[in-house]
């Protein structure tokens, strides 16, 4: 029998459609003036097969021809397709050993995603015939399955790369100016009242004036976008009538989920890019959180959907001695073996591609950990990470590390390199503790108020370090000082998903009341929390629907959660709105005083051109804390007097050098004490008074008010005040 390399190629019936060989680089299908060159890497194949289609009558899709590529050169199949254009639908069909013992599980039956598709096609749906292998049967996995899953997978499209850009520039927001806000696609426009109701849900809705004049008052400088790589819905989900709303699922890293384009607007890569656009022009910066964890094919009882049936053995971990069985460190079934160079080029093709043709800003990767695993576990010099550091398009973006996976010794925040920046989960806990009431947490609470220096270390800085008290996963804001218990009934798993340890507080009622003393001490928490945040080092990243007091009913696992539960509701109600006027006002506030915001960590000594030390801890009475202070376990206050050096509006933060002779004097109090306290303001060697600016106890808490060398502390409650000199 021929080779691959030399056999006849069949194709399509239709007119000036010629085969010829491709290259083996770039992979892909790459649109070219005369046709497509489409080049596959599978180093363990013995033939592949491209597929073409065409949309059916009726709907569905049409095989026109087959095309058996030429290869292998190192390990890549290749072809050039003459006559066929962009929107061409396409598949591959891998040929190769059944052997799952050995990690092997190539089935030409099945139609493959490629790896490096832009766009997909239709829809995917469940049925026996995506599985590789024959389900039902004792040790199913080692038998092939001959069902033929084209009919149930979606298509690959030939994607044309040119937008008008119209002079696009990323906004290249400073990391001490960056407020960022995770949201949902959907989850964030879908109940808008200003967004045409056919456009909700999508990212043009994202896009939208209404949505980009919200995050503007805000005061948000990036959005930070809960995975659109397309995604599979699992199963069981399925079957329960669920979806995976987070999208956690990924099948091909460089398409833009399709159920996030609006119909009838154009392919979902052009509406992205028109989202993308859209920020860029209100200097807003868009951030992807992206999955190179693991894929949807699961574990080996998993579908065969793309890198499975492409090269099985080569593109995940697997148990190094039983390679029949996916090695999982993210609890999805598999993980991705970037160890290998052409699975590495595969995530460094793909990032670039996110970064140079759709113009995002910067990626947060989930799991980060698994990435950087190596044979002895974590490796912080290992090769996506070495890989990283050198590429030149990435070195213009944001990097953010979730730095933690599910396999042993898989926490690791704080182990990344420079140039990164980590989900900080120890601010989370620390400041939701204090606010709860928890003895014993000054040390630790102040630790996290310094953006953790004792974590990220002083050669990587203090925006390191992403600040948030909630996120997509787990409680809202709002859950967090309403409920004490998970609610996650409607998942359909007897409430046994989720964390059990929220670190949360009812304040005396078990979800929603109207109790006056309850509602004003919820809403008092939510203030002073949210003043934390803005006044941390480090870069603050809020929750969509936070601002405007959303709730999800107590669910901290609604991953599965496709409706209102999730969403963000535009209606808040008198607190809400409340809320979101507090929220605008206080990180306006943040950009105003560059001492809260700097990359630098706190010293605790003098600052150039002043013999004040940065940062003073405070007691009461104005004098600095000692160490029983610290370690006193009633106690639930703490002070800081930060001293700060500045330019026209800015702390110099590239080098650290002073511009300008102007200084900055300011006092935060933090009491999560149920009682107030009479404060003595510290005296800060020149003349001047003290303005009272913000207090989280009062209706309207941002202000500018003159108060004297002392003061009423408030219960549960953060003030901030700033000395303004004498003229």
């Amino acid at each position: 029998m021929p080779s691959a390399a030399t056999q006849l190629n069949t194709v399509s019936s239709r007119a000036g459609v010629h085969v010829r060989p491709g290259r083996p680089y770039p992979l892909g299908a790459t649109l070219c003036p005369d046709g497509v060159q489409f080049a596959l890497f599978s180093f363990h194949a013995t033939a592949v097969e491209l597929c073409l289609f065409e949309d059916a009558a009726g709907g569905g899709f049409r095989e026109t021809g087959r095309v058996r590529l030429f290869g292998p050169q190192a390990g890549v199949w290749h072809a050039f397709v003459e006559g066929i254009k962009a929107g061409q639908r396409y598949g591959y069909r891998v040929h190769g050993p059944y052997d799952p013992l050995n990690g092997h599980r190539f089935n030409p039956s099945k139609l493959l995603v490629d790896p490096y598709a832009k766009s997909l096609a239709g829809g995917f749906s469940w049925d026996d015939a995506v599985y590789g292998y024959q389900p039902g049967a004792e040790d199913a996995d080692l038998l092939p399955g001959s069902s033929d899953s084209a009919g149930f997978v979606p298509r690959s499209v030939v994607v044309d790369d040119h937008f008008d850009w119209s002079g696009d520039a990323a906004p290249g927001v400073p990391w001490d100016r960056t407020v960022i806000y995770e949201c949902h696609v959907k989850g964030l426009t879908a109940l808008h009242p200003g967004v045409p109701p056919e456009l909700r849900g999508t990212y043009l809705a994202l896009g939208s004036p209404v949505i980009v004049e919200h995050l503007q008052r805000l005061g948000v400088t990036a959005v930070e976008l809960l995975p659109v790589h397309y995604t599979i819905d699992e199963r069981a989900l399925v079957e329960r009538g669920l979806v995976n709303y987070w999208g956690y699922n990924p099948i091909a890293f460089s398409a833009p989920a399709s159920r996030y384009a609006a119909e009838g607007m154009g392919d979902p890569v052009l509406q992205f890019k028109g989202m993308v656009k859209a920020l860029h022009r209100a200097g807003i910066e868009v951030i992807l959180d992206v999955v190179f964890n693991h894929t949807a094919e699961s574990n080996q009882l998993g579908p065969t959907l793309s890198l499975r049936g492409i090269d099985n053995a080569v593109y995940y971990h697997h148990e190094p001695l039983q390679p029949r069985f996916c090695a999982d460190f993210t609890g999805c079934g598999n993980s991705l073996n970037v160890r290998h160079p052409r699975v590495l080029q595969l995530v460094m093709d793909s990032l670039r591609y996110w970064v140079e043709q759709m113009h995002v800003d910067g990626f947060r990767f989930d799991l980060a950990t698994v990435l950087a695993r190596g044979p002895a576990g974590f490796e912080p010099d290992g090769s996506f990470l070495a890989a990283a550091a050198q590429d030149p398009v990435l070195a213009r973006v944001k990097l953010i590390a979730e730095a933690w996976d599910v396999g042993v010794e898989g926490y690791q925040v704080g182990r990344f390199p420079p140039g990164w920046s980590e989900w900080n989960d120890r601010y989370r806990d620390a400041v939701r503790r204090f606010w709860r009431g928890d003895g014993g947490m000054l040390a630790e609470f102040g630790k996290r108020l310094c953006a953790s220096s004792d974590l990220f270390g002083s050669d990587r800085g203090a925006c390191t370090s992403i600040n948030f008290i909630t996120a997509h996963d787990g409680f809202t804001l709002d859950d967090v000082v309403s409920y004490e218990r998970k609610h996650n009934e409607a998942n359909g798993e007897e409430n046994r998903d989720g964390n059990n340890d929220n670190h949360s507080s009812n304040w005396g009622v078990e979800g929603p009341t109207e109790d006056a003393d309850v509602v004003r001490v919820r809403e008092q928490i939510k203030r002073a929390m949210l003043a934390t945040l803005a006044f941390s080092r480090g870069v603050p990243m809020l929750t969509a629907g936070d601002e405007l007091g959303r709730s999800q009913n107590g669910n901290n696992n609604a991953y599965c959660q496709d409706n209102e539960i999730s969403w963000v509701h535009w209606t808040p109600g008198a607190r809400g709105q409340a809320l979101l006027d507090f929220s605008r006002g206080l990180l306006a506030l943040r950009q105003e005083f560059p001492a809260l915001r700097s990359c630098h960590f706190y010293e605790g000594k003098p600052v150039a051109g002043n013999e004040r030390n940065d940062v003073t801890w405070l007691r009461t009475d104005g004098t600095e804390m000692n160490h029983d202070d610290w370690h006193d376990e009633k106690r639930g206050l703490i002070g800081m007097l930060i001293h700060t050096m500045i330019g026209e509006d800015k702390i110099d933060a590239a080098d650290g050098a002073v511009s300008g002779a102007g200084r900055q004097t300011i006092v935060v109090y933090y009491n999560a004490e149920s009682s107030g306290h009479d404060v003595a303001l510290p005296d800060v060697g020149r003349e001047g008074r003290w303005n009272l600016r913000l207090n989280t106890a009062e209706r309207h808490p941002i202000k500018r008010e003159r108060v004297g060398a002392r003061f009423q502390l408030p219960a549960q409650a953060v003030v901030l005040l700033e000395f303004e000199d004498d003229k």
